[in-house]
């Protein structure tokens, strides 16, 4: 059930979605913050110095969540699901970019606290094993790979992520455990 902001969002989606100009005004403001703080969420566990600021993250996925054209808009859900692909893209793409420019450098790493749970020890990896491996996940259980993109690279909580994907938290929980074990066996090697 959508609250009186959400449903507020989903209605200028919409709007904007059928090409009305002032839905895509009233829009603005009320999406920008969030895409603001779920990037400044996303590269907080980034490596210190990285070139990519929130700022500059959430004016690209921004810019290409609003270039997108024939998306019907679902809900609030729908828009941000779709901003954390937005999002892993993004940073997909600065990792080879800056890879391929240090001709096989391998200076993105990503700490994976939350692949832990106090049960298994953090790991640093590059973004570009991450999606590799996360590609790998979605192979075998697509499922598990949305819930690590909407919980990772999203920033949803499990409620959150529960909702979109229309799951129980319990089932978020334990698909979430499971994939982050996963993960963190394929790039304890990487």
């Amino acid at each position: 059930m959508e609250t009186g902001v959400s449903k507020n969002l989903t209605d200028l989606l919409v709007r904007w979605g059928d090409g009305s100009r002032e839905a895509f005004d009233a829009l603005v403001p009320q999406v920008y913050g969030e895409l603001h703080r779920v990037a400044r969420n996303r590269l907080r566990s980034e490596r210190n110095g990285h070139t990519l600021q929130p700022t500059a993250l959430t004016h690209e996925a921004f810019l290409r969540l609003f270039d997108q054209k024939r998306v019907q808009w679902q809900n609030r859900d729908h828009f941000f699901a779709l901003a954390a692909e937005m999002m892993r893209r993004i940073l997909v793409e600065h990792a080879r970019k800056r890879h391929a420019a240090k001709r096989g450098g391998n200076d993105e790493p990503i700490t994976l606290d939350e692949a832990r749970d106090g049960e298994t020890p953090p790991i640093d990896v590059d973004v570009l094993a991450l999606h590799e491996a996360l590609e790998r996940l979605e192979d075998m259980d697509p499922r598990q790979g949305r819930i690590v993109e909407l919980r990772y690279f999203g920033g949803f909580s499990v409620e959150e992520t529960a909702r979109i994907l229309e799951l129980s938290p319990a089932t978020i929980k334990r698909e979430w455990k499971v994939a982050r074990l996963w993960l963190h066996h394929e790039l304890k090697g990487t």
